[in-house]
């Protein structure tokens, strides 16, 4: 079966390996340890240069919940119009209410700044108090897909949840599996539950080119968390994720 495969990519050198790999789509993020905030205007700029593929950068101002005040609202109206004039193919949004559920006034104004470009309502919906609420409400707000894990922090353990959620999407909405998709896992999950669009990062660790390494500091100041080396998409991932979820 034919499969769209989006990957999460942090960094322009992730952006190439995700074409080089046949990926269908790039989610640009900034910091993916906490979830992918938006990038700054360099890297969204560059990646725009480098690939031809369509580029959905996250719309994200911070790790954390997706309750947002007032000013942090206005940073994803900005920064929605910056992508629109860089020239992406769309922005990854989520907004939530106090209560756990889709801040519909607020994403829909975020839907109509982004017009024309496409809206997918990224895993803030996971963190939902009801998954089939919450879809009408994004199908409302005009959103073209949801990211989800199923309301668990795997796919594998949410399969179930996702397969309801394809179906009962009926088509109006297209339901993004992700979180956890490797080349290992991939077949049972078109299986189990029947999607056509996923999401994965696909990356490898990197170990970086410095020799010298200080080992008495840590830039974000918890020891252990790795200083030389970072996390990079890798071509070969993606292209075997495809091919074993278009093997089916």
């Amino acid at each position: 079966m034919s499969i769209v495969l989006e990957i999460a990519a942090g960094s322009v050198a992730s952006c190439i390996a995700a074409q080089n790999g046949g990926a269908n789509r790039i989610e640009l993020c900034d910091n993916l340890l906490e979830g992918g905030t938006t990038p700054s205007y360099g890297t969204i700029a560059t990646a725009r240069e480098k690939v031809q593929i369509q580029l959905y950068p996250i719309i994200r101002p911070r790790g954390g919940d997706f309750l947002y005040d007032d000013i942090e609202f206005e940073v994803m109206k900005k920064d929605i119009q910056m992508c629109k004039q860089l020239g992406c193919d769309g922005v990854v949004i989520g907004i939530l209410t106090p209560g756990g559920k889709v801040d519909k006034e607020r994403s829909k104004a975020l839907v109509d700044i982004a017009y024309p470009m496409g809206v997918t309502f990224h895993r803030a919906f996971d963190m939902t108090q009801d998954p089939f609420e919450a879809l009408e409400d994004i199908i409302e707000v005009g959103c073209e897909r949801i990211l989800s894990s199923g309301h668990r922090n795997h796919a594998l353990e949410g399969a179930d949840l996702l397969a309801q959620l394809v179906e009962k999407a009926a088509g109006r909405i297209t339901i993004m599996v992700g979180s956890g998709v490797r080349a290992n896992n991939i077949v049972e999950l078109v299986q189990r539950t029947k999607a056509v669009e996923y999401h994965t990062s696909a990356k490898a660790y990197e170990e970086s080119g410095m020799i010298f390494r200080n080992p008495t500091v840590s830039m974000g100041g918890i020891p252990g968390v790795p200083e030389y080396g970072i996390s990079v998409t890798q071509a070969d991932q993606v292209a075997e994720i495809k091919r074993l979820a278009e093997s089916i």
